[in-house]
């Protein structure tokens, strides 16, 4: 059974709209305008608005009846976007502009949510939903990565949070965590002298460029696979790449990835 993304985005934006903000308020103006039963907003509504809107309902009522309902969708969307803009915010870096006061519509965002949060929940289901496409392309570039050797839960996690990163379009973290957990594997499979002797060395703060310096200078003792440093290094050179020179793109964190994979499988080939 196949899953179209679309339909349930436009599930969510229905569900969404159980309850928006304002949405109700629009959508009762155009039902007792289209029915005839507009005189009952007089009772509920300020005098001085109640004329303004009779006036525009007497002068057009077909085009009365449409703005309202065309409202009630467009508050419903406007207040959506405002929690995707909010969330956002939460990302970056904001600077001051006015004042420190925070936005007006930041302000109703979060009255309006209260102790649900329907309004970011709904932001990020939306962006969650928009990365599923994409996360399954990049997908379908990698197998899984087989080893006869386990390494660490640690060197898994590393894996892991390399490999979703690269799922969800976090390029430049992909490369950064594919560094890390080479550095983690090579620790844990270095020979207990060799260890020993690189950890005062580098006083416990070895990089993958030290270690792998290391293991090129002993590659006897440690027994590794005389192809781990040229395919290792690859994944050093793009992960130093991502931490000083700047973001990775695409291709250059999934040939990092894929190159990480390699070296492990290498590595812990027995």
């Amino acid at each position: 059974m196949g899953i179209d993304i679309g339909r349930l985005e436009d599930q969510l934006m229905q569900m969404s709209a159980e309850g928006s903000p304002g949405q109700e308020f629009c959508e009762a103006i155009s039902e007792l305008a289209q029915t005839g039963r507009f005189y009952q907003l007089k009772d509920v509504l300020p005098g001085i608005v109640y004329d303004e809107l009779l006036a525009r309902y007497q002068q057009d009522e077909v085009a009365f009846v449409g703005g309202w309902k065309r409202l009630a969708q467009e508050m419903r969307q406007g207040f959506i976007q405002h929690a995707r803009q909010r969330l956002t915010s939460l990302t970056r870096l904001q600077q001051t502009g006015n004042g420190g006061v925070t936005p007006a519509w930041q302000e109703i965002q979060r009255a309006l949510d209260g102790q649900q949060n329907d309004l970011l929940r709904t932001a990020f289901a939306l962006e969650l939903l928009e990365l599923v496409e994409p996360a399954v392309q990049r997908a379908t570039h990698l197998r899984e990565c087989v080893v006869a050797a386990s390494s660490s839960e640690d060197a898994d996690r590393y894996l892991d949070e390399a490999t979703r990163c690269y799922f969800l379009g976090m390029f430049t973290a992909c490369a950064v965590m594919c560094r890390s957990v080479l550095e983690e594997a090579i620790k844990q499979k270095l020979p207990s002298g060799l260890n020993r002797q690189v950890r005062t060395r580098y006083r416990n703060t070895a990089t993958l460029g030290n270690l792998l310096h290391e293991v090129n200078n002993n590659m006897q003792m440690t027994g590794f696979d005389y192809d781990f440093p040229r395919v290792a290094n690859q994944v050093n050179d793009l992960g130093k790449k991502a931490v000083h020179q700047g973001l990775l793109s695409e291709d250059e964190a999934r040939s990092c990835l894929q190159s990480a994979r390699e070296a492990l499988q290498l590595l812990l080939s027995k």
